[in-house]
């Protein structure tokens, strides 16, 4: 071995060692290998006063992996760092630098947007040195992100008992909360139409009034419509009759954002498992000739297609559908776009998701075939409508009837399933025709307040505010929901759409960010940071500046909230504390309300309801065992914590399934992870971590193997350890 390549995902390392050959060892980093230390001043890790110089640290679970990555290096003639084509990916290859001791002038950056044999080769035929300006951009984010981070969560924390607030989450909170406060807002108006309904013959179709004495119709009760139909006599008149045809252009191919979106209305997946689902789609699918990445780099702003790719697209579509479906090649052009890679696309055309449905599990099947049916019908015909609209007068009043008929499918051939199109029939008119079967309705409405934001709806508002960026969307979301500042839930029982719901303390914690730093927390503001950032990646910008600038504005903000922001004290319970005498108070912790002592840290007494108690005494003191809280569910453990750390195990014995590891030989074997969910593992583990999915079937729990889970995305690598 001479040549060694670090990517960041472990599942590409096998796939792109295959494509590189016997000279190459493909290893993985597994994401960042190290990050701001929380040493220094206030912890930050950043030494503010002498030009915010970052002190970086190895995290904890990357030592061992750094520590292998430097004996490969060394005994490598050459190192290759192929981390991601993004802002954090160059960030990772830049540490990885560092800490291998690279050299800065070193043209070993490589860059592939797909992990095809072709993309991966062409990079290797062109390295660059490492992005300065890039690696600045991203080390300027993360230390704004510090700064406001740390120190507005340990203020939200003392003050108001809330968990954390950040540059663009506290943003997103804003835009749920500040919808939800134009609902409380919202006042109903009454107003009315009237439509016309019409029969010719056997024929029978409607018009809707739209102008009153050549005036938009506004009617805003029920006396002023039924004046108007006392108005109309029989006499209806077709004045005019315009036909056109109508074109319906495709939309543009997947961005990061309209990919979560369209999922989302289109799959129903949350913009977390489409990001997941995608990742798994572009690192490599295991197909009959070998593992391919099947899209390509899914985080991108952009809806460029490379040259190769349209050419093959094109080709593809005169094949298949015939020269008239083939469409124009279309740009969107946007400036707050980065356009570092292409859109997220299908990286074969010919690989059609029914040529490959046997290797993919369902959600990936979905995606894989809502991503390649987009794609291909962006670079489609437009559809064609044969447009008929109809004005029919009486007396002042203008009814419009419309009518189409699609006369070409154009792009709808391969997108139709996703988008609808629905014939509107009208009978043959004649201008000057009188019609005289009709009868008019009024019918009462009521205006609506705003809609509250589904993921796919405040996802799009980020967008178009320039609040994040394609790859932060689904974890900001991911966070605001952690910290218990908004629900995701259905608006009605029967309802479809999950909505966002701002909770009572994402209320709170809003409005003390607003009262004491609008003008850091808006939405204008994170959008200037983010062109900021992109100006610095450029290199139009200077960073140090850019960070003076920030803290200067910053900084003084903090200060006045310490001061000035109330503290809202914990509730009390009217009882006393057995162990001190202080009052019992109502807490919040991370897995709910409880009850503890006021007088914590000092007193860290803690209440234990009856209920929670079970007749058990603890092995090692002989205290009562109780139940507890934690992130994954209740436990039993003792009473006399932190003193003794007893937790009573439930921990199942594995069970034998008599099928056979595809990966090692092995047997397979029924376990139950942390969650309380039955799956299936290799016995093998920790050396063979192949796993699969269970069926359980009623209280039998019947096994029934089904798709392989990705580790890494699906299942706590830990899972098959402590069962």
């Amino acid at each position: 071995m001479t040549k060694l390549v670090i990517v960041e995902s472990p599942s590409k390392s096998k796939t792109i060692e295959k494509y590189l050959g016997s000279d190459f060892k493909v290893v993985s980093s597994k994401g960042h290998i190290r990050d701001l230390a929380t040493s220094g001043k206030g912890g930050l890790g950043i030494d503010v006063e002498n030009e915010f110089t970052p002190t970086y640290k190895i995290s904890k679970d990357k030592k061992e992996i750094v520590k292998e990555l430097k004996k490969l290096a060394k005994k490598s003639d050459q190192v290759y760092l192929a981390s991601d084509p993004d802002r954090e990916g160059e960030a990772i290859a830049w540490h990885l630098a560092q800490e291998l001791k690279l050299e800065d002038h070193d043209e070993n950056r490589i860059v592939f947007n797909e992990i095809t044999k072709s993309a991966v080769m062409a990079a290797f035929d062109a390295p660059r040195c490492v992005d300065a300006d890039l690696v600045k951009s991203q080390e300027t984010r993360r230390m704004v992100d510090r700064i406001i981070g740390f120190k507005l969560s340990k203020l939200l924390q003392s003050k108001i008992k809330s968990k954390s607030a950040g540059r663009v989450q506290s943003v997103a909170l804003r835009l749920i909360v500040e919808r939800e406060s134009e609902i409380d807002a919202f006042v109903t108006e009454e107003y009315w139409s009237v439509q016309a309904h019409i029969a010719k013959g056997r024929n029978k179709f409607d018009a809707e009034l739209k102008k009153i004495d050549g005036k938009k119709a506004k009617l805003v009760n029920a006396e002023e419509a039924n004046a108007l139909i006392a108005r109309c006599n029989d006499k209806y008149i077709v004045s005019k009759i315009e036909k056109k045809i109508k074109k319906k252009q495709p939309k543009m191919p997947f961005i990061t954002s309209t990919l979560q979106q369209e999922a989302s209305t289109k799959l129903g997946f949350s913009a977390k498992k489409t990001m997941q689902v995608a990742q798994k789609l572009y690192e490599g699918i295991e197909l009959e000739s070998g593992t391919e990445g099947l899209i390509s780099y899914m985080r991108t702003d952009s809806t460029r297609l490379s040259a190769d790719f349209i050419g093959a697209a094109l080709s593809y579509i005169e094949q298949e559908f015939g020269k008239e479906y083939q469409g124009n090649v279309r740009v969107k052009k946007d400036d707050k776009a980065q356009d570092a890679h292409e859109a997220c696309r299908p990286t074969d055309v010919n690989r059609t998701p029914e040529s490959i449905k046997s290797r993919l599990n369902n959600d990936q099947f979905k995606l894989y075939k809502l991503i390649y049916a987009r794609t291909l019908a962006s670079l489609m015909a437009p559809a064609k409508n044969d447009s008929l609209q109809v004005i029919i007068e009486n007396n002042g009043c203008e009814f419009n009837a419309n009518g189409s008929v699609q006369i070409f499918d154009g792009y709808l051939k391969v997108y139709g399933a996703y988008e609808s199109s629905k014939d509107e029939l009208l009978p043959k008119l004649e201008e000057n025709e009188e019609l005289t079967n009709v009868d008019l309705e009024g019918k009462q409405h009521f205006t609506e307040p705003p809609l509250r934001y589904s993921e796919a709806r405040l996802i799009k508002e980020m967008e178009e505010n320039g609040i994040g960026r394609p790859s932060t969307y689904a974890s900001i979301i991911d966070t605001l929901q952690a910290r218990s500042y908004v629900d995701l839930k259905k608006q009605t029982e029967t309802g479809k759409t999950k909505v966002f719901f701002p909770t009572t303390q994402g209320v709170l914690t809003d409005s003390k960010l607003q009262e004491f730093f609008n003008t850091i927390i808006n939405v204008k503001y994170t959008a200037e940071m983010e062109g900021a950032l992109d100006k610095i990646a450029d290199g139009e910008l200077n960073n140090i500046e850019e960070l003076q600038t920030f803290y200067d504005k910053f900084m003084p903000l903090v200060d006045k909230a310490n001061e000035g922001m109330e503290k809202i004290e914990a509730e009390k319970t009217g009882e006393l504390c057995p162990e001190c005498g202080s009052d019992l108070v109502i807490r919040k912790g991370r897995y709910g309300d409880f009850i503890a002592c006021g007088n914590y840290p000092e007193c860290k007494h803690i209440k234990q309801e009856e209920a929670d108690k079970i007749d058990e005494k603890c092995p090692n003191c002989d205290g009562k065992l109780v139940k507890k809280r934690g992130r994954f569910g209740e436990f039993f453990a003792c009473e006399n914590y932190p003193e003794c750390k007893y937790i009573k195990s439930d921990k199942e014995k594995p069970e034998p399934t008599g099928v056979m590891c595809p990966d090692c030989g092995k047997e397979l074997v029924k376990r139950k992870s942390r969650y309380g969910k039955f799956f299936i593992g290799c016995s093998g583990y920790p050396k063979c971590r192949h796993m699969e999915a269970v069926k359980v079937e009623d209280n039998a729990e019947k096994i029934e193997a089904t798709e392989p889970i990705d580790i890494k995305e699906k299942a706590d690598t830990k899972e098959n350890e402590e069962a």
